[in-house]
């Protein structure tokens, strides 16, 4: 398995893939979280999808809504990850990353010390 960028980000795949950049902060409609579920669906069974928007002032629009997306198995949020990480969409470049189960079960899912910046 390829390591994965970022500091603190698991290196082994997790069953929770983080999506950033896919859409900016103030354009997270209702429907995203089924569209994103619909399309992470490909990859293998979706449990649920979380999305998360930082609203702290100054806090950079491409990293201010992270969008996760919990598997049923971690191959498939490996697969997920391998297939968006990268990919051009909207006019943006999605940056995805395998994310700390426990740091999702505990609600913890705002930018955690050294995560890589996704213009990086």
């Amino acid at each position: 398995a390829r390591g994965l960028a970022g500091g603190k980000t698991p290196a082994t795949p997790t069953r929770v893939l983080l999506l950033r950049n896919l859409t900016g902060p103030g354009e997270v409609d209702g429907d995203l979280e089924d569209e994103v579920a619909e399309e992470c669906e490909r990859f293998g069974a979706v449990v649920r999808v979380v999305i998360f928007e930082v609203t702290d002032a100054g806090f950079p629009a491409t990293e201010a809504v992270r969008i996760f997306t919990e598997f049923v198995e971690a191959e498939s949020a490996e697969r997920c990850r391998a297939e968006m990480d990268g990919r051009f969409f909207g006019g943006r470049t999605v940056r995805a990353t395998s994310y700390d189960e426990s740091k999702f079960f505990a609600n913890d899912l705002g930018p955690q010390p050294g995560e890589k910046a996704v213009d990086s």
